[in-house]
């Protein structure tokens, strides 16, 4: 198990990489987000995307999904995030890419409130095939301190 005491601020993760598929964009962009350019190649041509662009929520999710699938290899005392701060949508994302994402630990502030609970930020950015960032964000998740106080 994974405890805020174990986290240091400067480590990173490279959670892991996501392919992004046209019928995942089109089934996202019905349900959530039916802006044309998300839904057509036509319309999407005729704005700044020049073809098919997933919706920024999308590639939230996307990331979001290839985060908590990284904890499988390790568990991790997470007790959930109260939000992210600046959210950056850098460039449009297309089926057929391939998003890779990475995280490095901003700060880390133990609870003056309640002693067994800290939060950390975590910088995480999502980049394309070309290695170009196409996502930026800032997490914020609180996790349980270990219960004997002491970093693994």
């Amino acid at each position: 198990m994974k405890y805020f005491d174990d986290i240091a601020v400067g480590d990173s993760t490279l959670f892991g990489d996501y392919d992004v598929t046209r019928e995942e964009i089109l089934e996202f962009a019905r349900r959530y987000d039916p802006q044309p350019f998300h839904l057509s190649d036509e319309a999407a041509a005729k704005t700044h995307f020049g073809r098919l662009a997933a919706s920024g929520w999308h590639t939230a999710a996307m990331t979001m999904s290839v985060i908590v699938r990284s904890f499988a290899d390790e568990e991790q005392a997470g007790l959930g995030s109260p939000g992210v701060d600046e959210l950056r949508w850098l460039k449009p994302v297309h089926p057929g890419d391939r998003l890779t994402v990475r995280g490095v630990i901003v700060d880390k502030t133990p609870s003056r409130s309640k002693p067994h609970i800290g939060t950390i930020r975590t910088k995480t950015t999502v980049s394309n095939q070309d290695g170009v960032d196409v996502m930026t964000f800032t997490s914020i998740v609180m996790m349980l301190r270990r219960p004997d106080g002491n970093a693994a």
